[in-house]
């Protein structure tokens, strides 16, 4: 028990005292997880809104396999971007491999269905109150998609942060294509993993309260989104 408290002790003080290796792997973290929910938005949020609008074969197959991957397992992403990116593999000539670019890359393949997902459930139900609109008026599909994407910006917004919570907390792909190199490819959850591991629970218990406060205040602000979205729908 005091080996507990003194290291909650050390963690306060490390966070207190804004100590730079805490600093760098929490900057490093955001860096990485904002770019990869940056990218993922501008790849999920206008294929949601095509797969609410459009109608073709196999649609609803499509749609499954989306809400499936949902529930992709980060270690099998992270081997695969792994194989695409080593020596070895077809983009192995860019060195990209153990470098944030590669955990951005893992970690876009990662959310991207569910921001994708979310996105289409949204604008879905928003398509349904716009159809007869917006075909009177002879609208092209991609005005359409613009439309409907700017008038569900709150709950698209709400889309991004779900995979930027998902991302954050992030640990078996990040793992496998970053390689936890200390002032190079470090994370949040990484530190974690590695610190404990070494003992050093002062250290942990500080990424792992500041890897707990970010969890909460990406969750109040999707609280907060929701809730303004529900009010500008009464």
């Amino acid at each position: 028990m005091t080996d507990i408290l003194e290291g909650l002790r050390q963690a306060f003080l490390l966070i207190i005292g804004l100590d730079a290796d805490l600093v760098e792997i929490t900057l490093r973290s955001l860096q990485v997880t904002l770019s990869a929910v940056f990218i993922a938005s501008l790849i999920a949020l206008p294929l949601g809104a095509w797969l609410a609008i459009r109608r073709f074969p196999f649609r609803r197959a499509v749609i499954a396999v989306l809400n499936a991957l949902m529930g992709l397992p980060p270690v099998v992403v992270g081997l695969f971007v792994y194989i695409l990116l080593s020596r070895s593999g077809p983009f192995g000539v860019f060195g990209l491999l153990f470098t944030p670019t590669a955990m951005i890359i893992a970690q876009v393949i990662i959310i991207t269905p569910l921001i994708a997902s979310i996105a289409h459930q949204s604008i879905r139900d928003l398509w349904a109150e716009y159809h007869d609109l917006l075909l009177s008026l002879n609208t092209t599909k991609w005005q359409r998609i613009k439309t409907l994407i700017w008038d569900a910006r709150r709950a698209l917004l709400t889309a991004s942060l779900a995979g930027f919570g998902r991302a954050i907390g992030e640990v078996g792909a990040i793992m496998i294509v970053g390689g936890n190199i200390d002032h190079a490819t470090r994370v949040l959850t990484t530190a974690i993993a590695l610190e404990t591991g070494k003992g050093d629970f002062a250290l942990a218990l500080g990424l792992g309260f500041v890897l707990i406060a970010l969890a909460i205040i990406v969750n109040l602000l999707i609280h907060g989104i929701s809730r303004t979205e529900r009010r500008g729908r009464w």
